[in-house]
């Protein structure tokens, strides 16, 4: 296995480097590992959540009512 360790300015470990082969040896020899990387927690402010709630509720409310992501990119890029 070849880490690659990380230092800050004053030579200080602060993290490691793990190419993704070892990796997936690591999560197939500890499978508690795939666990751990699933668990990502994201905070999200009030704010935000609110703004995801409103548009989930906008879509919800119009499920048929949306673009197509490339059409809306290509017209963007038309435009410029």
């Amino acid at each position: 296995m070849s880490l690659q360790f990380i230092h800050d300015k004053k030579g200080n470990t602060t993290g490691v480097f793990i190419p993704i082969d070892d990796w997936q040896s690591l999560k197939e020899k500890y499978t508690d590992l795939e666990q751990e990387e699933t668990k990502q927690v994201v905070n999200l402010s009030n704010w935000q959540k609110q703004l995801i709630d409103d548009r989930l509720n906008i879509y919800n409310s119009n499920p048929n009512d949306v673009s197509d992501f490339n059409e809306t990119l290509n017209e963007i890029e038309k435009s410029i």
